[in-house]
This record gives C-alpha cells, structure tokens and sequence, in this order.
C-alpha cells in the first residue's frame, strides 16, 4: 500500500450535527427541575450533574449574587456513570439499572457536611439521566458544562471529588479543597505539602471577580 503525504486537513473531523446535539443536550440540562442535595427520593440512572450554592460563606459570596433569581452558575458540575463505563463493559440494563448518580449526589452531601464552613442546606442540585445509547453523551455534556460554565470547584479548587486514596497511598498533599474545608477523616491522614490556604483562597477570588451574568 503506498502511503500518502501527510495533509493534517485529511484528520480533522467535525459534524455540526453534534455540535448542535451538545447544545441541545445542555438547553435541556439547563431546564431542569433544581432538587435539594442530595434529592428528596432515591432513583435510578447515571448522567450529568451540577451542585449550586447560595448560602453565606463569605469565599462565596459571589455565587449567591449570581444564583439570587434562578440557579445559572454552578459551583461544581460531574458525571456519574456505570461501572465497567471505561472499559465498555456495561450493558443498556446496566446503565438503567444504575443507582450511581443518586450515589454520587449523597457522596458528595456528605463530603459538604464533614467540610469546614459548608453548610448542606446551602447546596442545590440539578441533573440529567441518560439512558442507552444516550449514556455515550455523558463525558461529552459534563466537559460541555465545564467548558460554558467554568465552575469554581472543577476549574479553580480541585479535590472536591476526590476519594479516600486507601491505606499506604497517604503521602500525597491534601488537595485544595481540603485545604480551606477541612474535616473530611481520609483527607486529614494525607501528609503530602499542600497549597497555602492564602494562595488558594487568593485564586478563589481571582476566579470568583471574573464570573458575570
């Protein structure tokens, strides 16, 4: 087979279909009904999220502003997906059958509830289920969300999904959301150096002044 000259032009694809099906994707996200975190009742499904925060903590005040008459800037947005969904492993029944978003919610109710100056009631959520094939969508509307949104927690203080790393991988530095929240137990075992809590708490602010409606 005789090989061709390289044309970087030849490689780049691009269909303005799925350009138009993300925008879609997030109009519909952006219509959803706004819950209390975690939800009121357990349900089934995996998909995309956004956690919202309207209380008095004065590194976010901002977001209180912003978020006054409706729920338009996240603080955090994540996905939840099957297991095996990296590895396509799983199955449509699987995705369905799913209870991973709901999980992933109540996990994070908890981080927020161990997490010094957070209060829970504070906190609000909205979310998309995606189901079938619709579940190969997830990855591409969370960066989507990210990407129009850049939310505080996903762009600026990283850490807030994090997990406990297990035992004998406790070297690592507290990451920066647990640098200015403390109290969650796995977080305090970490004996890695950190950020300053004046460095982070300065990029806070540098985000936070460049957020407008």
């Amino acid at each position: 087979m005789i090989r061709q000259p390289f044309d970087r032009n030849k490689h780049v694809y691009h269909n303005e279909a799925f350009v138009e099906l993300v925008k879609d994707a997030v109009r519909f996200f952006n219509g959803t009904p706004v819950h209390e975190l975690p939800p009121p009742e357990k349900f089934l499904g995996t998909g995309v999220y956004a956690l919202y925060y309207t209380g008095d903590n004065p590194l976010y005040t901002r977001y209180k502003e912003l978020n006054r008459l409706s729920y338009d800037f996240p603080i955090y947005v994540g996905k939840a997906v099957p297991g095996g969904w990296r590895q396509s492993r799983i199955s449509d029944s699987e995705s369905t059958q799913s209870n991973e978003l709901y999980r992933r919610l109540s996990e994070h109710s908890r981080s927020i509830s161990a997490g010094d100056g957070l209060n829970l009631s504070d906190f609000s959520c909205r979310f998309v289920i995606f189901e079938r094939e619709g579940s190969d969508m997830i990855g591409s509307i969370e960066a989507a969300l990210i990407k129009l949104n850049r939310p505080l927690w996903n762009s600026c203080v990283d850490g807030f999904g994090n997990h406990d790393p297990g035992s004998g991988r406790y070297e690592q530095a507290r990451s920066d959301w647990d640098v200015i929240h403390t109290g969650r137990v796995w977080a305090d075992r970490l004996n890695g150096t950190p950020n300053s809590k004046n460095d982070v708490v300065a990029n806070i602010a540098n985000h936070l002044k460049n957020l407008k409606k």
